[in-house]
């Protein structure tokens, strides 16, 4: 089973994400945490194949946990960053290559491209 952690202060979009995944993907193990704190744990003991990260939180920020991460272990090629923000801020802060990827959150094409990452990781799941 492929393990997703998803960091996002927003308890309701962490919700309604890990259910649509868990109902299209149920190969895919999902964990949250609306505490960006309770997450390094995980990321220290690398259990975490891919980590979404929201950009902007109170305390500990995106950036912060990306960086905790890449420090841990975990390849820049599994960690997407989440935000509100418009991709050309995105892009500034991380450039093309930072990451896997950068997405706007609320844009129906960007979840396209979270759709087209989870549906690779449920193959490799189910051995494909």
């Amino acid at each position: 089973m492929r393990k997703i952690l998803i960091v996002d202060d927003d308890a309701l979009f962490l919700e309604k994400l890990k259910e649509k995944i868990e109902s299209l993907y149920p190969l895919l193990d999902v964990q949250t945490c609306t505490d960006p704190f309770a997450a390094l744990v995980p990321l220290k003991e690398q259990q975490v194949d891919l980590l979404l990260v929201d950009l902007e939180m109170p305390g500990l920020d995106g950036t912060k946990i990306f960086n905790y991460a890449i420090q841990a272990g975990l390849d820049k090629n599994r960690i997407v960053i989440l935000s509100g923000r418009d991709s050309d801020y995105l892009h500034e802060r991380f450039p093309m290559g930072t990451c896997l990827a950068v997405l706007n959150k609320y844009e129906a094409k960007q979840k396209a491209v979270l759709d087209m990452i989870f549906s690779s990781m449920q193959r490799k799941a189910a051995g494909g």
